[in-house]
């Protein structure tokens, strides 16, 4: 009687031991998946302020029309809570819902297609135990015809989507494949890097080919390439995933949603792996060879201020306080003008869009402050603005095109209150 008491104590025991481990080994699968899910930049499409995390309902402007975010919580009646995990991979790798509808890739599943089977495993078990439901229906994307029609959407994946697992490249560093896996994958990067063919489909979905993450353009901004990014150090490249700001630039535009919720959450070791892959890629020219004596002459010019044109006195005026005669700005607080990539960019947009209605820097971790520059949309005219925008595009040794009013006159109406 004493040794069948001692076998059941035993037992019992050892099933408390096994729950312990299975609640040890799940508890550790969520925290994985909800830092899988800070490098897959989920928080930032699937999230409104003011509403639930992932609860959906933000809306994404295409050149197909408005594409709404859908609630991703476990939520069993407006959410994911009735998904399988093949059920769940197939939407994220696939673009394809349970009840055979295909989702239009605005949700990045050509490149989510290469993330790993243990990160798609971590990722299920956060999104089903990490995160709470939310009983929130967003808006039902409706689409013009033949938009609307999701069924084409199956031709399209067998055009311009891959099954291939990720590749590590052969001959390169652990680090760098590191970064090349976050880049290729979860971090979707090529999404707004790489640029777009006729069918609005990445030319490139993998380093094999030196069209990925080549730039492309993205809501009238050109989004700049990321091969080997010449002018910038491994150590600012990190800087700026990690806190939206280095010595040359700050962040602006979408990217600024990229930081504030999914790179500076990022580990070190993972940033530095990114810089390390980009670097490696290389192919990618310097913006331009540096013209020292137009440098200098641009600067001795506005620090005479005289003779000025229209477009150094405004930017004397509204500029020189943060920016400097330099075209320089401040390493780490004001970024550079001169050579900048979006002052430079081939469609002014970026540029004329960032003096109307300014811009703001994240707060995160490592860098709290927000930094704010002001708007200009009421203070200056589309012919002043374009002024201004002419004379930083072609001072210093900057050597871009010049701005028309007509241009600026377009940018302004994207612009909310406008």
């Amino acid at each position: 009687m004493k040794l069948k008491s001692l076998l059941i104590a035993n037992a019992v025991l050892l099933g408390s031991f096994a729950l312990q481990a299975h609640a040890e080994d799940e508890a550790q699968l969520i925290k994985q998946g909800e830092y899988l899910s800070r490098l897959g930049d989920c928080m930032a499409c699937h999230t409104v302020s003011g509403k639930g995390d992932y609860a959906g309902g933000l809306a994404i402007e295409s050149n197909l029309g408005t594409i709404y975010s859908t609630n991703i919580t476990p939520d069993k009646e407006h959410g994911i809570g009735n998904y399988s995990e093949q059920q769940f991979s197939d939407a994220v790798r696939k673009g394809v819902l349970p009840n055979g509808s295909r989702l239009y890739p605005a949700m990045p599943y050509p490149d989510y297609a290469k993330i790993s089977d243990a990160d798609m495993h971590a990722l299920y078990v956060y999104f089903m135990k990490g995160v709470k439901p939310s009983s929130e229906q967003p808006p039902e994307t409706d689409l013009s015809f033949p938009f609307s029609q999701r069924w084409g959407m199956r031709f399209w994946n067998w055009a311009f989507t891959s099954d291939k697992p990720f590749q590590p490249i052969g001959g390169a560093s652990e680090e760098v494949n590191r970064g090349a896996y976050i880049v290729e994958s979860l971090g979707h990067c090529g999404s707004c890097h790489t640029p777009r063919g006729l069918g609005m489909n990445e030319k490139a979905l993998d380093s094999g080919d030196d069209q990925f993450l080549a730039g492309g353009s993205l809501n009238n901004w050109d989004v700049p390439s990321l091969r080997g990014l010449p002018r910038w150090s491994e150590q600012e490249i990190v800087d700026y995933l990690q806190t939206g700001r280095n010595d040359k630039a700050a962040v602006g535009g979408e990217m600024k949603s990229v930081i504030e919720h999914s790179s500076s959450h990022m580990t070190d070791a993972d940033l530095k792996a990114i810089a390390s892959y980009l670097k490696f890629l290389g192919g990618n020219p310097a913006l331009q060879a540096y013209d020292v004596k137009k440098q200098q002459a641009t600067e001795a010019k506005l620090t005479a201020a005289k003779g000025l044109s229209e477009g150094e006195r405004l930017y004397i005026d509204n500029c020189g306080a943060c920016h400097f005669v330099t075209g320089k700005g401040a390493p780490g607080i004001f970024p550079e003008l001169d050579q900048a990539t979006i002052v430079n960019a081939k469609d002014p947009g970026g540029l004329i869009h960032t003096i109307l209605a300014g811009a703001q820097q994240p707060s995160t971790e490592k860098a709290p402050s927000t930094l704010a520059m002001p708007d200009f949309a009421k203070r200056l005219d589309d012919d002043q603005v374009a002024k201004l925008a002419t004379f930083i595009r072609q001072g210093w040794s900057n050597s871009a095109p010049a701005v028309t009013k007509d241009q600026v006159a377009e940018v302004r109406k994207t612009l909310k209150g406008e």
